[in-house]
Formats: structure tokens, C-alpha cells, sequence
């Protein structure tokens, strides 16, 4: 199932974005997501049904008149993951924030590990009932849970990158674009081949990381989008005209993506 670049109209680009907000149906179970002004909505439809965050207990802090928090224990390492091979028919989402989101789906796939709660659930188009395929709109929902995150549970906001765009406390510090840029290409059969990706996170990371791999022509058939407080990981599966990628298209696409993600960036017009 290959990404669509085209966002068909249903969410606009990320240069001014300012505002995230989320409405939930509670009778038919879907989301409708805003992204900055007078952009149109997307609409989703949450195969098990997600409440406002704001149901769920905050995190013990004392705010102080500066804006920031004292932490009566360590924050967790929020994750957001965005999993498109676990499912044929569904987009998986998977938040763990410790163990302060208890149960956020009220019929959700909850699981308890070392690393806390993971709350599991599956979303798919309103208008098709299929999986969501559009990387814009995969980036929208990613945004829509973070921003509500840091809405909700504060303490949040200065450990995901997010939090300088979104949070009133912005990360203490700043990822080194060099160090945290990781880029490998594995063989994964004759027909296709497994790219990773590890940077330092942003909006719209997600479609760009697309848009570059399929600018040279290599298709994207499936993967999973990790949020792992400020870095982002990615893992697709791509291949080219059918086939796994050559060692020379390997070392292009890899070059590629290492020049876009190492670069500077000196305004918004990325996002």
C-alpha cells in the first residue's frame, strides 16, 4: 500500500501553523482535526473511541509564576507511534507517557511493560473505512495527539521537541542534528527494501521524509512513525519499480535524506 502525496484537499501545509485543536463525536466516534486558520478539516473515524485527554488525571506539579514546574518525580519519555503493518485494514496508534495516561481509550488495548502504559487503537477514513495512506494526514493526527498532550499533561512539553512550537515550557536542550541523524537500508526480500531513519523531531517530518523518498522515484509501500520525545523514527518499506533497492539507489536515497535532515533551517517554509 504506497503513500499518497497528494493531500487531496483535506490539510493544509504546515507553514503557519499555530493551532491544533480536537473535537470528538461521542455517539459516531469521529475527529475532526483543525490546522491553523482556514485550513480544512480531515476527518477520521476512530475504530475505538477516543476521549479528550482532559478526562485523564495531570501529573502531580506545582506551577510556578515563571510557567515551568516542579516535578515532584522524573517525567516519562513520551511516545506517539503511527503503525501502518500491523493492520491491513487500519492505522495503528500506540501513546505511552509512563504510567500518568492510565486507561485513555475506554475500549482500547492497554498493555503494562517497563516502560508504562501502552494505549492501542486503531483508526481508519470516515469516507472509506480503509487505513489512512496520506502522509499529510498521518502527520496530522500525530500532531493532534502531541499538541493535546502537551495540553493536558504539561510536564510533557519540555520533553518532545514539539514543545517549542506548542508548549509553554520548550526542551532544556537542543537535539544536535549531526549526532541524532541515523539513515540505514536493508535488503528485505527481492522485492523490497527496509529504510530507518532516526532525527531530531519536528512538524511535518512525516511528509517530508515522503516526499523526499518518492522525489527520486522510490515508492513507499508501508511503515511506522515513532515519536520518541525529541527524536523521531521512522521505518518504511520502499522499493523501486517492484523490486528491492540497488546499492547505488540505496546510497542516493540515504544522501539524500542525510543532506535534507543535517541542514539548517532558517524559516518556516519547511514545516
Amino acid at each position: 500500500m504506497a503513500f499518497s502525496i497528494a493531500a487531496a484537499g483535506t490539510v493544509g501545509v504546515y507553514s503557519s501553523l499555530k493551532k491544533i485543536e480536537t473535537s470528538v463525536s461521542n455517539g459516531g466516534g469521529v475527529s475532526r482535526c483543525f490546522f491553523g486558520l482556514g485550513v480544512p478539516s480531515c476527518r477520521v473515524s476512530i475504530t475505538r473511541r477516543l476521549p479528550s485527554l482532559a478526562n485523564i488525571p495531570h501529573a502531580s506539579t506545582t506551577a510556578t509564576e515563571g510557567g515551568s514546574s516542579s516535578e515532584t518525580d522524573t517525567v516519562p519519555t513520551p511516545k506517539v507511534i503511527i503503525d501502518q503493518d500491523s493492520d491491513p485494514d487500519a492505522t495503528i496508534v500506540e501513546i505511552t507517557f509512563g504510567d500518568r495516561l492510565g486507561a485513555l481509550l475506554d475500549t482500547a488495548n492497554v498493555f503494562l511493560d517497563s516502560s508504562g502504559k501502552h494505549n492501542t487503537f486503531a483508526i481508519t477514513k470516515a469516507d472509506t473505512g480503509r487505513k489512512v495512506d496520506d502522509p499529510e494526514l498521518l502527520e496530522a493526527i500525530r500532531l493532534t495527539i502531541i499538541n493535546n498532550l502537551i495540553e493536558y499533561h504539561p510536564e510533557s512539553s519540555a520533553q518532545l521537541a514539539m514543545g517549542v512550537a506548542f508548549g509553554a515550557v520548550p526542551p532544556k536542550y537542543k537535539v544536535d542534528v549531526d549526532i541524532a541523524t541515523h539513515i540505514n537500508i536493508y535488503d528485505d526480500g527481492p522485492n523490497r527494501s527496509l529504510l530507518y531513519v532516526e532525527a531530531a523531531d519536528r512538524p511535518g517530518l512525516l511528509v517530508d521524509l515522503v516526499k523526499i523518498i518518492t522525489d527520486i522515484s522510490v515508492a513507499v509501500e508501508s511503515g511506522e512513525f515513532d515519536t520518541e520525545g525529541l527524536l523521531a523514527k521512522a521505518k518504511f518499506h520502499v522499493s523501486y519499480r517492484g523490486k528491492a533497492l540497488i546499492k547505488p539507489l540505496q546510497q542516493v536515497l540515504a544522501n539524500s535524506l542525510r543532506y535534507f535532515l543535517r541542514r539548517p533551517f532558517t524559516d518556516d517554509s519547511s514545516f
